[in-house]
């Protein structure tokens, strides 16, 4: 391909993408039917083809796009020192690989997830009146994940240590999950692939990750290493993202109507502990104490969970965590999601708006 034509094609690569930014910014009505219309049929497609693959394909294709970088870097460098082209060529050689690698994936995050994050919210979708809360209607939240996560522990299998044990295939318990809840809300029905855990986890478990959706290639995957008890709520959050929802409060949401509606009480069980998390956090810094309070009755087995949750990711807490928890925060904002990542704590509002449902 010749020089001309290749910076052409990066100039409309870069034109489609910042024209589909803006155009989804300035309406909320064509990111809305972008998301149910369009971008289910990327999931029909690619990500049906990408399902049939049982690894992530995403991260294989990372590692082969770092291999191939470092592979330009070597070949460029003999080339210079040979001879064989100057420094500019060189420079304008590297400005135009970079320029059509990022412009690629620009384009492709747009098509295959960035316009969703403009979309209608969930609860405009589904009719919740999210809105301000109080102190006892925060406490009567938690009170009642309490209870919950205390019922359905009793039904649960517990390891050695007595924490809660996951058994069978929780990739398809995952998707049957999401399909029920399809059956309920039909804008959350359709094809969910299964869930992919990550070959090399620490690479997550050091940013403190418990999940990651590609829309590079329309795959749910996951951190094989995290806590059982986060894992079937980390399973669903990331599979809620296939029907449009990016914003992590809502995909959050939606992983937790997933599980507590669950026939695993696993599932059920993880559902309901991590909302109590969400909303005890929230008590606590609105009440500490009686937080501790109402974090005192719970069950030994949910209280040996919280404790080795505590435990597992502290231990990666360090530069690349604070550096990973800084770009995250960015990317967030950067879409749309002002307070960034303390926007995964506005999943309280939207669990007070479902129970005051009449």
């Amino acid at each position: 391909m010749g020089k001309k034509r290749s910076w052409v094609i990066i100039l409309i690569v870069w034109v489609l993408a910042l024209l589909l930014l803006l155009v989804s910014r300035m309406s909320g009505g064509f990111a809305s039917w972008y998301a149910r219309v369009i971008y289910p049929l990327f999931v029909n497609t690619v990500g049906r083809l990408m399902g049939i693959f049982p690894f992530s394909v995403v991260e294989f294709c990372l590692y082969g796009l770092l291999l191939f970088l470092m592979v330009c870097v070597v070949r460029g460098l003999a080339r210079l020192i040979r001879n064989f082209w100057s420094r500019r060529d060189c420079v304008m050689a590297a400005l135009r690989m970079l320029l059509g690698i990022f412009g690629g994936l620009f384009l492709g995050f747009m098509l295959f997830g960035g316009i969703n994050y403009q979309r209608e919210t969930i609860s405009e979708a589904i009719g919740l009146t999210v809105a301000a809360y109080s102190k006892e209607e925060l406490e009567q939240l938690c009170l009642a994940m309490v209870e919950a996560v205390n019922r359905e522990a009793a039904e649960i299998q517990v390891d050695g240590d007595g924490r809660c044990e996951l058994s069978g295939a929780v990739q398809e318990t995952a998707v049957d999950a999401m399909e029920v809840l399809g059956g309920e809300y039909e804008l959350l029905a359709g094809f969910y692939p299964e869930p992919k855990p990550i070959w090399i986890s620490d690479i997550l478990s050091y940013q403190q990750i418990s999940g990651i959706y590609s829309p590079f290639s329309i795959e749910a995957n996951y951190n094989r290493d995290i806590p059982a008890a986060e894992l079937p709520l980390t399973l669903c959050h990331e599979l809620s993202h296939l029907k449009g929802f990016m914003r992590e409060d809502e995909a959050n949401f939606i992983a937790w109507l997933a599980c507590i509606g669950s026939d695993s009480p696993e599932f059920r069980y993880s559902g309901y502990l991590m909302g109590f998390i969400y909303a005890g956090n929230a008590l606590s810094r609105m009440d500490a104490d009686r937080y501790r309070e109402i974090r005192d009755t719970l069950c030994d087995t949910a209280i040996l969970d919280l404790v080795y949750s505590s435990w597992f990711w502290r231990q990666y807490d360090g530069p690349v965590a604070e550096v990973a928890t800084q770009i995250n925060d960015t990317y967030l904002k950067a879409n749309s999601q002002s307070d960034g990542v303390q926007s995964y704590g506005r999943m309280v509002e939207l669990m007070l708006a479902y129970r005051s449902q009449p």
